[in-house]
């Protein structure tokens, strides 16, 4: 009788012991927020037209730090910007003009600035 009392014992304080070990937890600094993101599409006057591949650039005013990207298939694109006001630019080819651009945009933490549209119109050419 004393054995398994003793076994008992025994795997009552092996328990305990496992179990005393704490979750860690990071009480250091945290990493600042990444910002929030653009998006938008670009699209002609002509629907059945889609611009691809067009470099669409997000610009600080107020530090001039550059953010780019490229439209997909859909003219869609996103970018991921810190904190601040930005003026968004796309490439322009030949024979193509502005019809919509968006005004500047704020970005605050963890914003999602969507509909950061633009339409463009292709002239052909003389």
């Amino acid at each position: 009788m004393r054995l398994s009392h003793f076994v008992l014992a025994s795997f009552v304080v092996s328990s305990i012991a496992c179990h005393t070990e704490r979750p860690i937890i990071n009480t250091g600094a945290t990493q600042p927020s990444v910002g929030g993101t653009i998006a938008g599409i670009v699209k002609t006057e002509d629907p059945r037209v889609v611009p691809l591949s067009r470099k669409v650039t997000a610009s600080d005013v107020r530090s001039g730090s550059r953010f780019e990207a490229t439209t997909g298939t859909n003219g869609g694109y996103t970018i991921k910007v810190p904190v601040g006001t930005y003026r968004v630019e796309v490439e322009l080819r030949d024979h193509e003009t502005l019809v919509k651009q968006p005004a500047e945009t704020h970005v605050n933490n963890g914003d999602l600035d969507p509909a950061r549209d633009f339409v463009i119109s292709v002239k052909p050419a003389s």
